[in-house]
């Protein structure tokens, strides 16, 4: 049986931030000497990846930092007049208010067990869009409180020893097939994907189109 739910927040209750992430690849292509939008975004995104990749224990970095480590590293790879630091903050910006899916409230209001928010994000920041919206998660633990990100175990761990669940007691609710559905079932937790843009479904994964699709799947106790 099903005692508690772990849940991703961006991309899956909020959200993502693809609209910004375009914005400022396209203002570094304007500014800079890429080909195009399209291969700035993408080597700003391996940029991060690795970062956060490499960023745990003693060698863990914030979202913040990362951020800004990579927008610099991006501005400097394209030779771009943008400020990294400047580009940073409006990043954040939208992720300390960014809308919310049509469902996500009756989610958190409807759920027979408590439902645990479980992020790759500094805690103040998504402190704030979680009050934004009136949410109400029994717990949020964060990639700054393990040091760690998703898909890494640590993260996972810190939520089972704090909410005192075993991995076979949660479900986690996730729209990253690496993050979520892979670094959940490495430790044995049965993940859900969040499918919105209708993706095709690889096989062994169970996957929704919508959170309100979940209690229709879940067996809670």
């Amino acid at each position: 049986m099903i005692k508690g739910i772990f849940i991703d927040f961006y991309g899956t209750v909020v959200f993502e931030d693809g609209e910004k992430v375009t914005k400022i690849s396209r203002l570094l292509y304007e500014t800079g000497n890429g080909k195009n939008a399209g291969e700035i975004g993408n080597y700003w995104w391996s940029r991060f990846k690795t970062l956060y990749e490499n960023s745990y224990g003693e060698n863990f970095r914030t979202q913040r930092d990362l951020e800004i480590l990579s927008l610099q590293d991006t501005i400097e790879r394209f030779s771009s007049t943008e400020d990294a630091k400047r580009l940073s903050n409006e990043m954040f910006e939208y992720w300390m208010a960014p809308p919310v899916f049509e469902e996500s409230k009756e989610f958190f209001e409807k759920s027979p067990v408590p439902v645990y928010i479980v992020s790759n994000i500094d805690r103040e920041d998504i402190l704030k869009a979680i009050e934004l919206h009136g949410l109400k998660p029994a717990g949020v633990f964060t990639s700054e409180d393990a040091r760690s990100y998703k898909p890494r175990k640590e993260l996972f761990e810190l939520a089972l020893k704090s909410t005192g669940l075993k991995p076979e007691e949660v479900v986690h609710i996730g729209d990253s097939l690496s993050s979520d559905v892979k670094g959940a079932g490495a430790l044995g937790i049965k993940a859900i994907w969040v499918n919105r843009s209708k993706k095709e479904v690889p096989e062994g994964v169970t996957s929704v189109g919508s959170l309100s699709e979940i209690y229709d799947i879940v067996e809670f106790g």
